[in-house]
């Protein structure tokens, strides 16, 4: 549904930014070892060039539906393209489940993962989608382990197969490396990192992963999903168009959770984007959300969420972008009008906001919000707080919510794999991929048509508006939640209503909202309405008339 005809719906991850994708801050210190490093254990590599899997068995209960399932964890080895078809490039894990008895070419199967750029995918696979599901906190730090892992009442086996890809790089899989002695694996990684961890190159890597397993499994007459988190999403639009246009699939649905397409629209770094006043207009209502959560909105004390969202969508679209496109001719006494507009709606004060000049950050955000109080507001969920670092810094250091249940996510990740899915006991998994001392991320990206890779703010909305035009049938979904500031649901909605797609597709696009942040699922009641939503929109684009 759409927000710009009220329809917002109230109950109906990971990293992902402007400032994210150029600067690639760095994740926990990953050590020195050869697992880790730009110099490859040989033996590692060697290792890897040949696939390794571990298949299990189980049953979960799904909203009080038993489903049996055949569990696969492991490795695939992906070649390379042109001429390197025939080198093993990437050995990429993953871990499938399949319902037992089902009848392949009517069974859908969902290829799944998250963001970053550099993440594995384990928040989707033990937080949303697979069997079992770790317990967090809903908005508070969750206390250390033991961490409970529980039968997920919400996995998506009820209505389709599941497969979870890591990106290259992350849990079990690796570049591949070639060459005599360390020297040689070491240049050998560095052109594969160059050609592989990239906007286009990781496009490519995750089709010829996916065509390789429908081979593998007999699934091409499967309904096909593609199904992405935060910079998934980017990856998502990416894939689509190569797997159609490229490889000759075409795809029941692209679900997209916690949408970036467009990164000129984030309003991570936009302070060093002058000129560029959009990312602070669609921001607007995801600061009315949070402030309206944290109590420091007193107009609108007593009134819903949904009266917040509009009023801030309304001044959004008229008083404040006006405000901000009229630049140094914009009156005195208009900028303290518009000031006064804007702390109605964000709880922060007329003086801050006129010194900001009238555009806040998200830095800023975060770290204004509740610096009264010493507080951080968190970035992935806002509705998360934790004491500030600095409460003199001028924009936030770290992110409450990510720090609050990260460790929950990589030691139940780390447990179930290893005791219960019986994969990976001598190996590390790797959260992500930006503990590699030689992660760089090529943000370049050649869009359809077009002859040349752009250097510009990466935009994949033509790749995403192409697969559509291939593909006329392809269905997309929308799911946003209302506290996300990395990737505000006012800018995927924005995206997605200025696709360069015919009006007779407009009806392919679906639109759902949450009371959540970036991984919706974080919040049960969120998570029950997500899947609710994603089984429906599965099961009616799976089962479309020829």
């Amino acid at each position: 549904m759409k927000l710009n005809s009220l329809g917002i719906v109230i109950g109906a991850l990971v990293w992902c930014s402007a400032a994210a994708l150029a600067a690639q801050p760095a994740g926990p210190a990953s050590g020195t070892n050869s697992n880790n490093s730009s110099s490859p254990d040989g033996r590692l590599v060697q290792r890897l060039m040949t696939p390794m899997s571990s298949v299990t068995h189980g049953t979960v209960s799904v909203e009080g539906r038993s489903v049996s399932y055949d569990a696969v964890a492991g490795t695939l080895v992906v070649d390379g393209t042109g001429n390197d078809e025939s080198k093993p490039e990437v050995a990429i894990g993953y871990f499938a489940y399949f319902k037992q008895g089902a009848d392949a070419s009517k069974r859908p199967i969902t290829f799944i993962y998250n963001g970053g750029p550099g993440s594995s995918t384990m928040w989707l696979h033990m937080g949303a989608w697979g069997p079992k599901r770790v317990v967090t906190n809903d908005d508070t730090h969750t206390p250390a382990a033991p961490y409970q892992v529980v039968n997920n009442d919400y996995s998506l086996l009820d209505v389709s197969d599941l497969v979870f890809i890591d990106m290259p790089g992350t849990g079990f899989g690796r570049l591949l490396p070639q060459g005599a002695d360390d020297a040689a694996r070491a240049k050998s990684h560095k052109e594969l990192a160059k050609k592989i961890w990239g906007v286009d190159g990781d496009g490519q890597a995750f089709s010829r992963f996916i065509t390789q397993f429908l081979t593998q499994h007999d699934r091409w007459n499967s309904p096909k999903y593609l199904y992405g988190e935060s910079y998934g999403t980017t990856r998502s639009a990416v894939l689509a168009y190569i797997l159609e246009h490229q490889d000759l699939v075409d795809l029941n649905g692209v679900i997209l959770q916690s949408q970036i397409l467009n990164f000129g629209t984030s309003v991570d770094g936009a302070d060093r984007d002058p000129g560029n006043d959009l990312p602070y207009v669609l921001t607007l209502p995801t600061y009315a959300a949070t402030a309206w959560y944290h109590h420091k909105l007193p107009k609108y004390d007593g009134g819903s969420l949904r009266a917040v969202i509009d009023a801030a969508i309304k001044f959004a679209k008229g008083d404040y972008q006006q405000a901000l496109f009229a630049g140094s001719t914009l009156s005195a006494d208009r900028k303290q009008q518009v000031a006064q507009g804007l702390h109605d709606l964000t709880g922060l004060s007329v003086a801050y906001l006129l010194k900001a000049d009238l555009r806040v950050t998200g830095g800023m955000f975060y770290q204004e919000l509740q610096n009264d109080a010493g507080l951080t507001t968190g970035r992935l969920d806002s509705r998360f707080s934790a004491p500030s670092m600095d409460v003199l810094s001028k924009t936030a250091q770290g992110d409450p919510q990510s720090a609050a249940i990260s460790s929950a996510y990589v030691a139940a990740a780390n447990n179930y794999i290893r005791t219960e899915l019986k994969f990976g006991q001598d190996l590390k998994y790797r959260p992500w991929v930006r503990g590699a001392d030689d992660f760089q991320w090529d943000s370049s990206h050649r869009q359809p048509g077009s002859n040349f890779p752009s250097r510009s703010a990466l935009n994949v909305m033509p790749d995403l508006a192409a697969a559509m035009k291939y593909n006329p049938d392809l269905k997309v979904m929308l799911n946003e939640g209302f506290y996300d500031v990395a990737t505000p649901f006012y800018n995927a909605t924005y995206e997605e209503e200025h696709l360069q797609i015919p009006d007779s597709l407009r009806s392919n696009i679906s639109y759902a909202y949450y009371p959540s942040g970036h991984m919706i699922y974080s919040h049960l009641p969120s998570l029950k309405a997500l899947h609710d939503n994603v089984a429906k929109f599965i099961e009616e684009s799976s089962s479309q008339k020829h």
